[in-house]
């Protein structure tokens, strides 16, 4: 018996191409005490998502048509559910990828079963039901203050104004806000986008905090969140805040 043996188990969505993988895994998951769907791609998911809400998503990277990747991306400009990512591929710059879609995890093919349902139950650990998340991303973009950022364009703007960014600032407030307002420790900052110093991203933040804040010294919307790492705090809106 597992911790997701419980009244009200978490709802997990499989999506992948392979059907004995998909159907082994459904079967799998639910003696752990998931509900448990399956998908065989990203428009079948995507169709699941319409109607129903899920606690985390097991998503192949490698499908005909939309890929894994893509369908995260997509996913992330209107949907904050966890992405577990399943790949074969091993090389550190696909995983850096996938990071980079903003799935939470990542973990390649052979796997073992009980290596994936640690994997599981830390992300749903950090991210809490799905009744209770926050869903910081509307139409593409969060709102901070006066503040606008276009996730997609990683543009920023502050009351209509534009506020240039470097590349890597945009990176770093684009993790950020899809994880909004919970914390992303410095390490995975810097494996997401491919940096080998985290003392670099203390540095971007510090440059953001800049262009953002009215007094950088003692920050509004990008805290410090001591032994965890950094978080952007946004706006909820009346909708998400009642």
């Amino acid at each position: 018996m597992t911790d997701a043996a419980m009244d009200d188990p978490a709802h997990i969505l499989v999506v992948d191409d392979d059907r004995r993988l998909r159907d082994l895994l459904k079967r799998f998951l639910t003696k752990q005490g998931y509900r448990v769907s399956a998908a065989q791609n990203a428009d079948e998911a995507e169709r699941y998502l319409e109607g129903l809400e899920f606690d985390l998503i097991v998503l192949d990277v490698m499908m005909p048509g939309r890929s894994g990747l893509d369908f995260a991306r997509e996913l992330r400009l209107v949907n904050q559910v966890p992405i577990l990512m399943l790949t074969a591929m091993g090389e550190t710059s696909d995983r850096i990828e996938g990071l980079k879609s903003g799935v939470d995890d990542y973990l390649s093919k052979p796997f073992e079963p009980e290596e994936l349902v640690l994997r599981l139950q830390a992300i749903l650990k950090r991210a809490g039901p799905a009744s209770e998340r926050v869903e910081p991303v509307r139409n593409g973009a969060v709102q901070f203050g006066g503040h606008s950022f276009d996730l997609d364009h990683g543009a920023l703007s502050r009351e209509g104004a534009r506020i240039k960014l470097t590349e890597s600032e945009a990176d770093i407030l684009r993790l950020l806000a899809q994880r909004a307002p919970m914390p992303v420790a410095r390490s995975e900052l810097a494996a997401r986008l491919g940096i080998n110093q985290e003392r670099s991203i203390d540095v971007q933040i510090t440059r953001l905090r800049r262009k953002i804040e009215t007094d950088s010294r003692d920050p509004v919307y990008l805290k410090t969140v001591r032994g965890l790492g950094y978080a952007l705090m946004i706006d909820l809106g009346e909708e998400q805040a009642s």
